[in-house]
């Protein structure tokens, strides 16, 4: 898959762990500008790839070749830093500071502090030995994307954002002029970014010349081709076992080739059989009608300034039965905590949930996953249960179940620490559906899971006959699931709607807007890319420098309003004027900072 003008260039790259081929001789190729996705089961390579890009990791054969002169820059899935660094020092990393002038560091810590604030970091002079992963991930993520280098490799970008932030990164990368490769989960995203998808599987690279859509109707004709190409030899298989069932006299040595022939044609009649799975449709546990009702409940948590963070306030909510409800909102906005309430794990501070006595939680969190490391696969899902039942007198043994979620037969033998902790995770997921359930909570499901994975547990729980509540910042796993959701908006506000994460964005989007919402034309085209970096033009340069007064000028007005908003010493007119000024300000501020990192770019 050789590119003209390539950045990158990979040549019969091939690696083994073990006796396990993740890749063979895969060869392929990115041209300047391309944004590319990249596709796999867990466990099949995927970061091993990109950390051989990187230059993290060594290949067992090929080479890799970057055109001379380029930046790279690689956010890994789990990023390392010295831990004595201050948040804005790490979003700084690999920055050669000491070689700019005084403007060009003052744009880039600009820069660095606007991108932290986009993804919802706030003290910038934190020690990273305080934060969460999360929020270690988001503070990679600015430093990579603060470096602006000319190829940027991402893995799983979006692990640990919440949906604004997602929508955020996927506008600021579709208008990016990097070269841009990523392994995410998010199909949204990877189709609405990137022109060009890799499928590495069963052991080989394929190329899509076209968004994650145009992918899925491509890889289903290859799909059907291979279908069709394992069913002539089925029947060949069919025939040649009947042969050597009826002429046993014939295998002589001129017979021999059938026999070899025929244990060929086996080999090829059992691989990727499992594609043609059928449905899983588990017999859930009875649920009756009274599944839980929040019964005006409240909760908040201490802050730091001596004032209280509220997650619910008097929250009144009757469940009903089979619903299947998703959760969203920004980080921090109470989600988990509402569904640690639920389970019994987080008391109310007022109010109470009352469950129903027929309901029996399947519970998977963030949090969750433990596993003895020395025990084998199928021990770990036999512990839970030795079959589960399908109703109608028919089963699954737990051997089955683990090859419906794409464990085989070898891999259920492995010890579970030689998984990678994409199949940990698909086998904790298998831990708690083997439980049988009648009302399933997932928190943040699909987080590391492959898309083959996620698709697999779509159909499960599009078929579960149970009752469903989904914790997740995938918008597109949400679509495919839900068919109700809670919006939590911060300081108890939670918001009730009919209907999927689409339909509430298009609901959002039908409510009156102000006219500052009004975007120019062509503004989500992406910017051509010359053989030379642009620079800004004189008018460019003095919108620069306005952009940025005037966006200092919004921030304090915005805190202003914010302030005033908080006290008691206002009349219902000035609280009805400010509370109407403060989303046209906010999607001002938003348009005009979207601008100014555009041009931060070419400045």
């Amino acid at each position: 898959m050789a590119q003209v003008n390539s950045f990158l260039q990979v040549n019969g790259l091939s690696r083994s762990v073990g006796d396990r081929v993740l890749f063979s001789d895969v060869s392929f190729g990115i041209a300047e500008g391309q944004h590319v996705g990249l596709i796999a089961q867990n466990g099949t390579g995927k970061s091993t790839l990109l950390n051989i890009l990187a230059g993290k990791d060594s290949a067992d054969a090929g080479t890799v070749i970057f055109r001379n002169g380029i930046r790279v820059s690689y956010l890994e899935q789990l990023p390392r830093y010295p831990m004595e660094l201050t948040v804005r020092e790490a979003a700084h990393w690999h920055l050669q500071l000491d070689q700019m002038d005084e403007e060009e560091r003052q744009e880039v810590a600009i820069k660095s502090d606007r991108i932290l604030t986009k993804l919802k970091i706030s003290d910038l002079d934190q020690p990273l030995s305080q934060l969460s992963g999360g929020q270690l991930k988001r503070v990679a993520l600015a430093n990579v994307l603060t470096l602006e280098p000319d190829f940027l490799i991402l893995d799983e970008p979006t692990n640990h954002l919440d949906l604004e932030m997602i929508e955020w990164l996927e506008n600021y990368l579709s208008r990016s002029n990097m070269t841009l490769l990523m392994v995410t989960h998010d199909r949204y995203f990877l189709d609405h970014i990137c022109s060009l998808i890799l499928e590495l599987d069963n052991q080989t690279l394929y190329a899509y010349r076209g968004n994650y859509q145009y992918y899925l109707e491509k890889r289903q004709e290859r799909v059907d081709a291979l279908s069709a190409q394992i069913q002539r030899a089925q029947n060949l298989y069919r025939t040649e076992l009947d042969w050597m069932r009826r002429m046993p006299q014939a295998r002589g040595h001129k017979a021999r080739y059938r026999e070899e022939a025929f244990y060929e044609l086996e080999r090829v009649a059992k691989q990727r059989m499992e594609e043609k799975r059928l449905r899983l449709q588990a017999k859930s546990t009875y649920i009756g009608s009274k599944i839980f009702e929040a019964a005006y409940v409240s909760k908040s948590f201490p802050t730091s300034d001596g004032g209280r963070k509220v997650i619910l306030r008097d929250f009144y909510y009757n469940f009903s039965r089979f619903e299947k409800m998703g959760i969203v909102g920004a980080n921090g906005t109470g989600k988990s905590t509402f569904v640690k309430m639920l389970l019994g794990e987080v008391q109310p501070d007022s109010g109470r949930f009352v469950i129903g006595e027929t309901v029996r939680f399947g519970y998977f969190s963030q949090e969750g996953m433990q596993f003895d490391q020395q025990m084998k696969v199928i021990d770990a899902i036999r512990k839970v249960a030795e079959y589960i039942d399908l109703g109608g007198g028919r089963h699954l043994t737990a051997m089955q179940f683990l090859q419906h979620f794409m464990f085989t037969p070898e891999q259920q033998q492995n010890y579970i620490y030689k998984l990678s902790g994409g199949e940990q995770r698909r086998l904790y997921l298998c831990q708690v559906l083997m439980q049988n359930p009648n009302f399933l909570v997932l928190d943040e499901p699909t987080n590391d899971l492959d898309i083959l994975t996620l698709q697999i547990l779509e159909e499960y729980l599009q078929d579960f006959r149970g009752c469903v509540i989904v914790v997740s910042h995938d918008r597109y796993f949400m679509d495919k699931v839900v068919d109700h959701l809670l919006v939590f908006r911060g300081e108890g506000d939670v918001k009730d709607f009919p209907g999927n994460y689409t339909q509430f964005r298009e609901w959002e989007r039908l409510q009156p807007r102000p006219q500052s919402e009004a975007k120019s034309e062509g503004r989500g085209q992406r910017p051509q890319r010359s053989d030379e970096k642009r620079r800004l033009t004189f008018n460019e340069r003095r919108e620069f420098e306005q952009l940025t007064q005037d966006i200092e000028s919004l921030e304090r007005e915005k805190s202003e309003i914010v302030e005033a908003l908080s006290g008691a010493a206002l009349s219902v007119d000035r609280i009805t004027e400010l509370s109407k000024r403060l989303p046209v300000l906010q999607e001002e501020l938003d348009e005009k900072e979207m601008r100014w990192l555009e041009l931060s770019e070419l400045a």
